[in-house]
């Protein structure tokens, strides 16, 4: 365990890097550590090691993580996709929802979260890379999604999330990045509370942070394979 500390330092480390590297703000890119199949013992040694927002991607595995650590401050976000049946445990139970491509999920969302938990903060799926395989929103539909989400009280919108298509070269990787990144902009010019932009993970994070992500979600650079 004293190994994902040294991982989660190293990590850190290599993110603030990152921020000088490619001028952005020094503490401008959250680490979000992806915790799917990664054991209890796992995810405690991450918190002592400072970490406090980590990242699910089903919910039957999740809820007894949540549950048993139900005494610790943390933030959890739902990072996969979104069946029907789970939108109401999704709702009562993460703080953040980043896997949202469809206004029949939203809506459920909306109208599953306890009014006493506040709004859900959720980012909007982006199929950016146009891969019929894949789920989210087109590019040239996010616009006009999230205009119609704008209508539902009890769900906060925060950015937007992607997996774009893998690249073998950091330039190669940077050009996946960047529609997401001017996307966001123009967003967000219009909305400060517009303000993540959910992209970057273990293979490619350096390439994220140089296009602008706000949060770069990884698992096997903290954790190892799995």
């Amino acid at each position: 365990m004293t190994n994902i500390a040294q991982c989660i330092s190293a990590i850190k480390k290599r993110i603030a890097r990152d921020e000088i590297k490619y001028h952005r703000p020094a503490g401008s890119v959250q680490l979000l550590a992806v915790t799917k199949h990664q054991s209890l013992e796992k995810i405690k040694a991450a918190i002592d090691a400072g970490q406090c927002a980590f990242g699910e991607s089903y919910l039957q595995e999740a809820l007894p993580k949540i549950a048993a650590l139900s005494d610790v401050p943390l933030e959890w976000h739902f990072i996969g996709p979104i069946q029907r049946n789970k939108t109401r445990k999704i709702a009562e139970h993460f703080q953040w929802v980043q896997s949202v491509d469809s206004l029949t999920i939203a809506k459920r969302l909306n109208e599953q979260r306890p009014i006493h938990l506040g709004p859900l903060n959720i980012c909007i799926e982006v199929n950016s890379s146009d891969e019929p395989s894949k789920s989210g929103i087109p590019l040239h539909e996010v616009a006009s999604f999230i205009a119609n989400c704008r209508a539902f009280p009890h769900l906060k919108i925060r950015g937007l999330m992607a997996i774009p298509a893998p690249a073998s070269s950091l330039s190669q990787q940077r050009e996946r990045f960047h529609s997401l990144l001017v996307l966001w902009q123009s967003l967000n010019a219009s909305d400060p509370q517009f303000d993540t932009l959910s992209i970057g993970m273990s293979d490619d994070f350096e390439a994220a942070i140089a296009e602008g992500s706000t949060m770069v979600r990884l698992g096997t650079a903290l954790f190892g394979k799995r």
